[in-house]
């Protein structure tokens, strides 16, 4: 568990320094396109540096308001609160803030950038369809992703995409304005590479969103279902909760591309095919109550 957890915060730091220099070089671009000459590479650096700083400090707070979510009340949900109340103890950890969805389909997700700042998100669906077995299983899954430090690795992707992917559009939407055609023309030849080189990276940097699902390690999962099943010591509750989760046909509407790799099982069900799974945020839902099941 502590290799796990210091791999996890070492990987975190790689992860912004990777963004922060790819909003360095799309603020920078940007700038060039615009004749912004020094202010833009003023404002590549300020960009980087407030993104950073609000991706470290604000990104549960930039999930929940994506996600729609809002706190809940002892009085509206008392067994949720109580299951994370005792799930709290056993996992050892400051107990997270509980939010809810209000959306008929089951799911779930942790995030914040540590134990000591973070929450965990449940939509109505979850309360309203599952037994306490169940949902003891799905809170401890993500009590677990609140121990190993993935929720750092969660929220901070989240927030760098969606960074990058603005970034990147803005780059087009100068392309197109004619800011690219005209520095070509002031700089010849080493002019024209540069643009070149800036659209590219504008075109393949929202990529980045899917390579950063696919960095966060699918093991992820297999880790927070063995931690479920420690702390709990029952693996059959999340075991059926899965298939549950798993089987409900009703779509999460409060969830996206960008924020689909944070929930216990991918909300979106639009994938299928060998080819998409290769890209999916999670494993196979049967590998992981296969593995449930020989605990």
């Amino acid at each position: 568990m502590y290799e796990q957890i210091a791999r996890n915060k070492r990987r975190s730091i790689a992860l912004v320094l990777f963004f922060l220099l790819i909003i360095f070089g799309l603020t920078w671009t940007f700038g060039y396109l615009t004749d912004l000459g020094v202010g833009g590479l003023v404002l590549a650096v300020v960009i980087a540096a407030v993104s950073g700083l609000a991706g470290y400090y604000g990104s549960d707070k930039i999930v929940l308001a994506i996600s729609h979510a809002r706190p809940v009340t002892r009085e509206e949900y008392p067994h949720l609160t109580n299951v994370v109340e005792g799930l709290t103890i056993a996992a050892g950890v400051p107990q997270p803030k509980c939010y809810v969805i209000e959306d008929t389909a089951p799911n779930a997700f942790a995030s914040g950038r540590d134990p000591q700042h973070s929450v965990i998100c449940v939509t109505t669906g979850l309360l309203q369809k599952l037994d306490r077995a169940e949902l003891e299983g799905v809170i401890a899954h993500e009590m677990s992703h609140i121990r190993y430090y993935d929720i750092r690795l969660q929220t901070l992707a989240v927030v760098m995409v969606g960074v990058v992917a603005l970034l990147s559009d803005w780059i087009l939407r100068s392309f197109l304005w004619g800011g690219g055609r005209r520095r070509s023309r002031d700089k010849g030849n080493v002019g024209a590479v540069l643009i070149v080189v800036g659209l590219v990276l504008a075109v393949l940097a929202p990529m980045a969103s899917q390579l950063i699902r696919l960095a966060i390690s699918r093991k992820r999962e297999f880790l927070a279902d063995a931690g479920a099943a420690e702390l709990t010591r029952y693996p059959a509750g999340l075991a059926s909760a899965l298939r549950k989760i798993s089987a409900d046909t009703e779509p999460l509407e409060a969830a996206n591309k960008a924020t689909a790799h944070m929930y216990i099982v991918n909300p979106l069900k639009d994938i299928k095919g060998k080819v998409n799974s290769l890209f999916s945020t999670h494993p196979p839902v049967e590998e992981r109550i296969a593995a449930l099941e020989k605990m």
